[in-house]
C-alpha cells in the first residue's frame, strides 16, 4: 500500500506517520510538509520521529513539499509523477485553533485546503480510501447531556462553540460530494487529551486547558458533566485499525464512550499530584461573567464572588494581577462551554468492527502518567493561541 499524508507534523498525523511507518505491508509514506525546500521538509519529518525516538526510514518516508494556502497544489499534485499510484489519501491536516481572530485561516486550511487535495485525489485510478480525520465535535452545542450517535452528523442547522468544529462539518460533506461513499471512511475522534503511556505526549493540545484549570482551582463549569476524552495513542490504534479492517460503516466515532470522565474525576487527579495547592471549587457557570468584571476591576462591591476571597487573592499572587487572568480566561472560554456540554460520543461500531480495541482507559485514570509534562507547560503562552 502507498499512502499519501497531509497533517504529518501534527499531533494525530505524527502518531500516525510513525505507527504506519512500522507496517510491513505500507510501502511508501509520502507526506505532504509546508516547507521552504526538501532539506527543511526532511527535518521537520525527523522531529516528527525524534519525539519518542522512533526510527526514521527515508527511503519508506517521502516529504511532498506543498501548502494547504497553495492555488496551485492540486496542479502540483497532479504533476507529480511519484504520486500516480495512491491507494490511500490520509487527511489529518487542519488549523485546530479555537481564537476567532484566526477563523479566516481555519475556514482557508480546513475547507479550502481539503477541497485542493479532493480535487487531486479523484483523479488517482488506484485510489481505495480516502480517510478524513474529522471530529466528533461537529455535532454542535444544540446537544447536550446524552450519547451522540455517528448518523446524527453532519447537521447543518446546529450552532457550533467554534468555527474549528463548523469547518470539519463541511469537510465532511466536500468529501460525501467529489468521492464516492465506497472510497470514504471517515474517523471523528472525541476530546483527545495526552497518551496512556508513560511517555511525553506528542503535544499540549488540550493539556493545557487542563494544567490552566488545575492552577486556577475555582472554576465556573458543572463539574459533573461528562467528558468524552481519548488519549492519542489509542486514537491513532483503532484509526490504524480500521483502516486495515473490513469496515461496514463509512464514518466512525474514535471515542471513549462509556469510559466517559468528568471534571470531578480529572480535578482528584490533579489534587493527588499538585496537593500544594488551593483545593478545587466549581461554582455555576454564570459566575464567569463575574470572573471577568473582576479582572476588569468593574466588578461591584458586594458581588457574590467575593465570597471566594481567598480564591481571588491567590489568582493575583500567582499570577501576577488581574491583566494575565483575562488572557488566560479568554483562551479558556471555549473550553469551558465545550466542558458544559456533556456529551458522550457512541463508539458501538468502532468496538463492532474493531472488537479488540475495547474502550480506552478513562482520562482520570491515565492522566495521572502525565502530571510531570502537565506541570512544566506554560499556561500563559498556550493562552495565547487556544
Amino acid at each position: 500500500m502507498n499512502i499519501f499524508l497531509t497533517g504529518c507534523t501534527g499531533l494525530v498525523g505524527g502518531e500516525l506517520l510513525v505507527r504506519l511507518s512500522k507496517r510491513e505491508d505500507v510501502k511508501k509514506i509520502y507526506c505532504l510538509i509546508r516547507a521552504q525546500s526538501h532539506q527543511d521538509a526532511v527535518a521537520r519529518l525527523h522531529k516528527v520521529f525524534d519525539v519518542h525516538e522512533d526510527h526514521y526510514d527515508a527511503k519508506k518516508i517521502i516529504p511532498v513539499v506543498g501548502n494547504l494556502f497553495d492555488d496551485h497544489l492540486t496542479e502540483q499534485l497532479v504533476e507529480n509523477k511519484h504520486l500516480h499510484d495512491i491507494h490511500t489519501v490520509i487527511h489529518s491536516a487542519a488549523n485546530t485553533s479555537f481564537s476567532r481572530v484566526n477563523d479566516t485561516l481555519v475556514e482557508k486550511a480546513n475547507v479550502g485546503g481539503l477541497e485542493k487535495v479532493l480535487l487531486w485525489a479523484k483523479t488517482l485510478p488506484t485510489l481505495q480510501t480516502f480517510l478524513y480525520i474529522g471530529t466528533a465535535t461537529i455535532c454542535g452545542k444544540d446537544i447536550r447531556d446524552r450519547i451522540v450517535q455517528e448518523v446524527e452528523s453532519p447537521n447543518t442547522k446546529v450552532n457550533h462553540v467554534v468555527k474549528y468544529t463548523y469547518t470539519k462539518m463541511r469537510g465532511e460533506m466536500l468529501i460525501h460530494k467529489h468521492l464516492p461513499d465506497e472510497k470514504v471512511f471517515i474517523a471523528r475522534p472525541s476530546i483527545i487529551m495526552g497518551d496512556s503511556r508513560a511517555i511525553m505526549p506528542r503535544s499540549p493540545v488540550i493539556l493545557w486547558a487542563m494544567a490552566t484549570i488545575n492552577h486556577l482551582r475555582l472554576m465556573p463549569v458543572n463539574e459533573f458533566s461528562k467528558l468524552d476524552i481519548v488519549p492519542m495513542d489509542y486514537t491513532a490504534k483503532a484509526i490504524i485499525g480500521l483502516l486495515f479492517a473490513k469496515r461496514k460503516y463509512h464514518t466512525y466515532h474514535i471515542s471513549a464512550g462509556k469510559a466517559s470522565t468528568t471534571a470531578n474525576q480529572l480535578a482528584k487527579t490533579l489534587s493527588d499530584y499538585f496537593d500544594d495547592l488551593p483545593p478545587f471549587k466549581f461554582v455555576e457557570k454564570s459566575m464567569l461573567k463575574h470572573i471577568k468584571l473582576w479582572t476588569k476591576n468593574k466588578l461591584h462591591e458586594g458581588d457574590e464572588l467575593y465570597q471566594y476571597q481567598d480564591y481571588l487573592d491567590y489568582w493575583e499572587e500567582v499570577f501576577e494581577g488581574k491583566s494575565n487572568l483575562r488572557i488566560l480566561f479568554t483562551g479558556l472560554d471555549p473550553y469551558l462551554e465545550f466542558m458544559e456540554l456533556g456529551q458522550v460520543f457512541d463508539n458501538s461500531r468502532l468496538l463492532e468492527d474493531l472488537p479488540e480495541i475495547g474502550n480506552s482507559e478513562p482520562a482520570h485514570e491515565y492522566i495521572a502518567k502525565s502530571m510531570h509534562y502537565v506541570e512544566k507547560l506554560d499556561i500563559l503562552e498556550g493562552a495565547i493561541d487556544p
